[in-house]
């Protein structure tokens, strides 16, 4: 099982210079507000959201119908962690592989918020692989807008939009996802201070079922290239 497992994935890695519809990060916070059953209620959600039928309809229909995704965790400065490196999904194979993938490896990522970090971190990501996106996102997801260490998130998103990658964001505003909001207005606050780029928005989630449809209404706005009726989307279409 293993080693089909481990066939599967390597498939799905991208080719040298892959061309795709869309290069996208996951960054999850795994920052000291998430505790290890909540990050691995993340992990679950990402990867329940990426095989649902909806989601490969919505890479299937794209102009190249595959996209690329990395899957990433953020807390403190220079403790992110690629837990998925980069993977072509074009189809339910792809994107069980890429599920797959999220359940295992350990947690890495610890510490205070640091989102300035994180985005670059996704920057990097995106300019030092060898896949050919005509778009490019940082799909950026936490509970609060803190940044205690490394670079400030004012400097770190100009210089993410700069480099053309739009930056999208998932506001998580429960507190351990059993709907007490952690910041009533951090949904607006992710609009004002965290996304920017072409169709930007943010996505709630507001309790556990909530999240789950959250990721998938963002992934298959992202994947489509839809823009959102306002910068603030709701998880229901």
């Amino acid at each position: 099982m293993r080693v089909l497992l481990f066939l599967v994935c390597l498939a799905a890695l991208p080719a040298r210079g892959e061309e795709v519809d869309l290069e996208l990060v996951l960054l999850a916070d795994a920052s000291g507000s998430i505790d290890n059953a909540e990050a691995a209620f993340q992990r679950q959600g990402y990867a329940i959201a990426m095989t649902d039928p909806e989601v490969l309809r919505a890479i299937e229909t794209t102009a190249y119908g595959r996209i690329a995704v990395t899957f990433v965790e953020w807390a403190s400065a220079g403790t992110e962690d690629v837990v998925v490196p980069w993977m072509v999904i074009e189809d339910m194979a792809g994107a069980a592989a890429f599920a797959a993938a999220l359940d295992g490896p350990p947690r890495r990522a610890y510490g205070r918020n640091a989102i300035g970090s994180a985005l670059l971190t996704g920057k990097r990501l995106i300019e030092d692989n060898d896949i050919a996106g005509w778009r490019k996102v940082i799909d950026f997801s936490g509970d609060s807008a803190n940044n205690f260490n490394g670079p400030s998130i004012a400097s770190a998103r100009a210089e993410v939009l700069a480099a053309g990658i739009t930056i999208n964001g998932l506001a998580i505003t429960c507190s351990r996802c059993k709907g007490i909001p952690a910041d009533a207005r951090l949904e607006q606050t992710y609009r004002e201070q965290i996304i920017g780029g072409p169709g930007a928005f943010v996505v709630t989630a507001d309790d556990t079922k909530e999240f789950a449809d959250a990721v998938k209404r963002k992934l298959i706005l992202e994947i489509s290239g839809t823009l959102p009726a306002s910068q603030i989307a709701r998880a229901a279409p």
